[in-house]
C-alpha cells in the first residue's frame, strides 16, 4: 500500500512547501545582485539611486559643467609652502615666492606672513587685501 505524501516528505527539507527557498521565514528571496530591480522595485531603489544615477528616466545629452574651481584657504597655502616648492607648484624668486594655483579659488581664512605672488583663477576681495598687506600680489587668470 502506498504511503501518503505527507508521511513520505517527513524529515526532508521541503516537507510539502515546494522548492527549498520557499517558506523559510526570511521572506522570498529577490535573487542575487541586481535581480528584481525593475521599474517598481522598492526594496533596492536606494541602492540604484546611489550607485547607478542614470538607471531610470530618459537618456540623452547632458551638459558637462566646466569651470568648477577647487577651494583653498590662505592658511593652507602658508602651511604647505615647502610642499608646493618640492612639488614644483611654487618657486622662490627675488620678489617673493611665486605660486601657480590655476583652477583654484582662494579664500581669506587665516593669515600669511610671507611675500607671495599667487596666480589663481579666482579670489575673494578680503584675500586680495591680505596678500597685498603682506607685501605680495595676486594675479587672476
Amino acid at each position: 500500500m502506498k504511503r501518503n505524501k505527507r508521511s513520505r516528505l517527513r524529515g526532508r527539507k521541503t516537507c510539502g512547501w515546494g522548492s527549498r527557498k520557499k517558506h523559510r521565514g526570511k521572506g522570498s528571496y529577490g535573487g542575487r545582485g541586481m535581480a528584481g530591480t525593475g521599474k517598481k522595485a522598492g526594496q533596492k531603489s536606494t541602492f540604484i539611486h546611489r550607485y547607478y544615477e542614470q538607471y531610470f528616466g530618459k537618456k540623452g545629452f547632458f551638459s558637462i559643467k566646466k569651470g568648477k574651481l577647487e577651494i583653498i584657504n590662505l592658511d593652507n597655502i602658508s602651511k604647505h609652502i615647502e610642499k608646493f616648492i618640492r612639488d614644483g607648484v611654487a618657486k622662490k624668486t627675488p620678489e617673493g615666492i611665486e605660486i601657480n594655483l590655476s583652477g583654484y579659488k582662494i579664500l581669506s581664512k587665516g593669515d600669511i606672513k610671507e611675500k607671495l605672488i599667487i596666480k589663481a583663477s579666482a579670489a575673494s576681495e578680503k584675500t586680495k587685501e591680505k596678500i597685498e598687506k603682506a607685501g605680495g600680489r595676486l594675479e587672476l587668470e
